[in-house]
C-alpha cells in the first residue's frame, strides 16, 4: 500500500467512525452552535458590529511587518523590568532552556495554565522524562493530560468529554468515587489542584499578547488559573509565539476585545491579567528570588513570515472561531481534523511547525466553503492557504483520481452535452453509474442534472438582442450549470436583464475554475482566472456590468481572482464591475412590481457559502418578497455540506461526510413546514433535494410555477 493510499484509508476510517459514533461530534456541534450564537448576539451590542475585524486585520498586518523591531523593543522593555528573555529558534531550544532552569532551581513540580504554545512543542513529555511533575491546571487541558490525548478544539480542548467521562477520569486519578454532576466534579478538581498551586516550584503559562511598548504580557482566562500559576510561586515561565507581540497598549486592547467576542461571544474574558515583570511577595526569610522568564518561540514563524502564501497565518489570534463554523470539523472533531492545532487554521500552522506531511494527512477535510475566512476576526484567507498546502502536498502525494475528475467537470460537461441524449441515459443507468463510481469515484447515488445538447452559449450566439435602445450592456458570466445543464435558466436570466433595458453579451470564457482552488491546483486556477479576467476586463466599464448567475462564479470574479492574480489592475476592474444577478436586477427594475404570482406559497431560502460574503442572499430575498413570496432564511450558521463537487465524490471523504454535515440543515427545512426550498446554488440544490425530499428551485424558476 502506497503512502497516499494508506493516508486516505486511515482518514476514511476516522471519518466513518465519527459518523457512526456521533457522541463526540454531537457535543462539539452544540459547543460550536453556542459559540456562533453568542458571537452573533455580541456583535449587535458592540459599536460597528463586525467592523472591528478591519481594525484587527490592519493591526496584525502592521505588527507582523514590523516584527523584528517590535521583538527587539519588547525584549528591551521586559529586561528593564527584570524579566529574563530567551528567543528560542526551535521547540528543542525552548525545552532545553526550561530544563536547565528547573535544574538550577531544584524544581520538582511545574504547574501550567493557558499554554497552547507549549502544546505546539510538546514540552510535557521531555520534562516528565527528566523527573519533573508537570500538571495542567486549566480543567480542559487537565482532562486531556490525564487521558493522554491531544486537544479536540483550540479553545475547548476537552469539549468531546461528557460529565460522565470526566467523573470517571477523576475517579481513576484520585482513587475516590466522583459523582457525574458538575458540582461534585468541580469540588474534586479544586481539592486536587489547590496543593499544586500552593507548592509548584515553577508556574508556566503562555500569553495571548506581548506589548512592545511596555514589555507587558497579557493572559486571558476564564478560570483564573493563569493568575494563580503566574503569581504564587517564585518562578514564572511564559512561552509565547513571537507573532503575539503587538506595538502598543491600544493594539493589545483591540485584541483583548477580539479574542472573546470571536471565540465564545464574551466581552471581556473573565480574567484579563497584565504582567510586567514581578514584584517581591512581602517579607520572607527565603533568599530565593522571584524570577520571571519569557521564552519567545520562533519554531518556523520566521520562515512563515517570509512565505507569501502562508504569511497570513501569523495573523491568527487563537480564538477558535474558524472551528466554530467549519462544517467537516463539526462532524469529525480535532483528533481527525488536526494534529496539535486543529480545524481550518490548523492546516497551514501544522504545515509550518509540524511539517507538510502531517498537515497533508487532514488537509483534504477542508471543502473550501470559505466560512472560516468570513468569521475570522483577522480576516485570514484560510481557504487560499489551505489550497496552497494541498498543492505543495500533491508533489509527494498526487491527488486521487476522483479529485482530478472533479477538477475537470467543465470538460466532462462539454462532452456530455455533445453526446446528449446518450449521456443522459448513461447518467441514469445503475450499471454505468456503478462503473463510474468504481473507476472514477463519482458517487452513484447522487443524481446528476441532465445535459442539454444546445448549450446556453450556443443559443445566445444565434440570437439577436431584442433591446433596441439599451441603457447599457451586461457581460454574462455563465459557468457550468446554466450553460450545460439548465440553459433555460440562463435564458430566463438573460430575458430578465433585457426586460430592465440591458443588452446581454457573452464574452469568450471558461468555467469559474473554483474546483482547482478547492482541490489544490493553484497553477490551473491562476490560468483560468487570468483567461477570464483578460476577456471580461476588455468589456467591463461604466456602460457594461458583469453579472453571474451562480454564487460561486460571482465569488470567483469578486474575491478569488484578485487574490490569485495578486490584485492586478485587470482583476480589480473585473471585481469592481461584477454583480450577483438579483443584486443587479434589484437595482434596475421599476419601483412598482405588479407580479404577485408567488402569494400563497411559503418558501425556505438557503444561502450558499460563497454567497455569504457577497450580500448574504439579501437582494435575492428582497427580489422574491417584492413578488409576493413568503420566504425566510433557514440555516444552521454553517455549510449545507455539499462543498461544491465534494459531495459528489463517493466514500467517506465525499458523499458520506457531506450528508452527515448536511443532516442538521435538512432537518431544519423539514421542520419549517415550507412548500419548497429556494437557492441560487446548483450544487446545494442537489444536497437539499437529496436530504429533504422537498422540491428545490432557483429563484427564477419560481416565476413559472402555476
Amino acid at each position: 500500500m502506497s503512502a497516499s493510499t494508506k493516508r486516505y484509508a486511515e482518514l476514511n476510517a476516522h471519518i466513518r467512525d465519527s459518523i457512526e459514533n456521533p457522541k463526540h461530534s454531537n457535543a462539539l456541534v452544540r459547543c460550536m452552535e453556542r459559540g456562533r450564537e453568542k458571537r452573533t448576539e455580541m456583535l449587535t451590542r458592540i459599536d460597528g458590529g463586525t467592523a472591528f475585524r478591519n481594525d484587527v486585520r490592519l493591526a496584525k498586518e502592521r505588527c507582523i511587518a514590523d516584527q523584528d523591531a517590535l521583538l527587539e523593543r519588547f525584549i528591551t522593555n521586559c529586561e528593564k523590568r527584570g524579566t529574563k528573555v530567551f528567543v528560542a529558534k526551535s521547540g528543542t531550544e525552548a525545552i532545553e532552556y526550561t530544563l536547565n532552569l528547573a535544574k538550577e532551581r531544584g524544581a520538582e513540580t511545574i504547574a501550567k495554565s493557558k499554554s497552547l504554545t507549549t502544546e505546539e512543542i510538546e514540552i510535557n513529555e521531555p520534562l516528565i522524562e527528566e523527573g519533573l511533575r508537570v500538571v495542567e491546571t486549566d480543567l480542559g487541558e487537565l482532562i486531556i493530560q490525564l487521558v493522554d490525548e491531544k486537544p479536540f478544539h483550540l479553545v475547548f480542548p476537552s469539549v468531546h468529554k461528557m460529565k460522565e467521562d470526566v467523573a470517571e477520569i477523576f475517579s481513576k486519578e484520585t482513587g475516590e468515587v466522583v459523582e457525574s454532576d458538575i458540582p461534585s466534579i468541580m469540588k474534586v478538581v479544586r481539592a486536587y489542584l489547590r496543593p499544586i498551586f500552593l507548592s509548584a516550584d515553577i508556574g508556566m503559562t503562555g500569553a495571548n499578547i506581548g506589548i512592545a511598548e511596555t514589555g507587558t504580557i497579557v493572559i486571558e482566562t476564564n478560570e483564573g488559573n493563569g493568575r494563580l500559576v503566574s503569581s504564587i510561586g517564585d518562578c514564572h515561565v511564559c512561552i509565547m509565539g513571537m507573532e503575539k507581540i503587538v506595538d502598543t497598549m491600544e493594539d493589545a486592547l483591540l485584541m483583548v476585545m477580539a479574542h472573546p467576542v470571536s471565540a465564545s461571544g464574551q466581552f471581556p474574558t473573565t480574567y484579563v491579567t497584565w504582567m510586567s515583570g514581578r514584584s517581591p511577595l512581602g517579607e520572607t526569610d527565603d533568599d530565593t528570588s522571584r524570577e520571571s522568564h519569557i521564552i519567545i518561540l520562533d519554531n518556523g514563524r520566521t520562515e512563515m513570515r517570509q512565505d507569501d502564501a502562508l504569511r497570513e497565518g501569523l495573523h491568527c489570534i487563537r480564538c477558535g472561531a474558524c472551528m466554530n463554523v467549519c462544517p467537516t470539523y463539526g462532524v469529525v472533531g480535532g483528533h481527525t481534523f488536526g494534529h496539535i492545532y486543529p480545524g481550518p487554521i490548523g492546516i497551514p500552522w501544522t504545515a509550518q511547525v509540524h511539517g507538510l506531511e502531517t498537515a497533508g494527512d487532514f488537509a483534504h477535510l477542508c471543502i473550501s466553503c470559505g466560512l472560516c475566512k468570513e468569521i475570522c476576526p483577522a480576516q485570514i484567507d484560510m481557504p487560499n492557504m489551505i489550497a496552497e498546502v494541498k498543492q505543495r502536498d500533491s508533489v509527494d502525494h498526487p491527488p486521487p483520481i476522483v479529485n482530478q475528475v472533479m477538477m475537470l467537470a467543465d470538460g466532462f460537461a462539454k462532452f456530455a452535452c455533445a453526446t446528449a441524449p446518450f449521456s443522459n441515459w448513461g447518467m441514469k443507468s445503475k450499471l454505468v453509474r456503478g462503473l463510474m463510481e468504481k473507476t472514477l469515484g463519482l458517487d452513484a447515488s447522487r443524481p446528476i442534472p441532465p445535459f442539454a445538447r444546445m448549450t446556453l452559449t450556443k443559443r445566445l450566439t444565434r440570437r439577436r438582442s431584442p433591446v433596441k435602445e439599451p441603457k447599457g450592456r451586461v457581460a454574462l458570466f455563465v459557468d457550468v450549470f446554466a450553460n450545460y445543464n439548465a440553459p433555460e435558466l440562463g435564458m430566463a436570466a438573460v430575458e430578465h436583464l433585457e426586460a430592465v433595458g440591458y443588452e446581454v453579451i457573452v464574452p469568450d470564457q471558461q468555467a469559474s475554475g473554483y474546483p482547482f482552488i478547492a482541490y489544490g491546483d493553484l497553477h490551473r486556477a491562476r490560468e483560468t482566472a487570468a483567461f477570464n479576467v483578460d476577456r471580461f476586463a476588455k468589456v467591463a466599464g461604466d456602460d457594461c456590468a458583469i453579472v453571474a448567475i451562480e454564487p460561486t462564479a460571482s465569488y470567483c470574479l469578486k474575491v478569488s481572482y484578485p487574490k490569485l492574480l495578486h490584485k492586478s489592475r485587470k482583476s480589480t476592474i473585473v471585481a469592481d464591475h461584477t454583480y450577483e444577478l438579483f443584486d443587479f436586477l434589484g437595482d434596475h427594475e421599476p419601483d412598482q412590481i405588479d407580479n404577485t404570482s408567488l402569494k400563497g406559497k411559503r418558501f425556505g431560502f438557503h444561502v450558499s457559502c460563497h454567497q455569504r460574503p457577497l450580500d448574504g442572499g439579501n437582494t435575492t430575498l428582497n427580489w422574491l418578497r417584492r413578488r409576493g413570496a413568503e420566504i425566510e432564511l433557514i440555516e444552521t450558521g454553517t455549510c449545507c455540506g455539499m462543498g461544491g463537487t465534494f459531495g459528489m465524490k463517493a466514500g467517506a471523504l465525499g458523499a458520506e461526510l457531506s450528508r452527515a454535515v448536511g443532516e442538521p440543515l435538512c432537518d431544519l427545512f423539514k421542520k419549517a413546514n415550507v412548500d419548497a426550498i429556494v437557492t441560487e446554488s446548483s450544487v446545494c440544490a442537489i444536497q437539499l433535494r437529496d436530504g429533504t425530499g422537498l422540491p428545490v428551485y432557483h429563484p427564477l424558476e419560481l416565476l413559472t410555477l402555476s
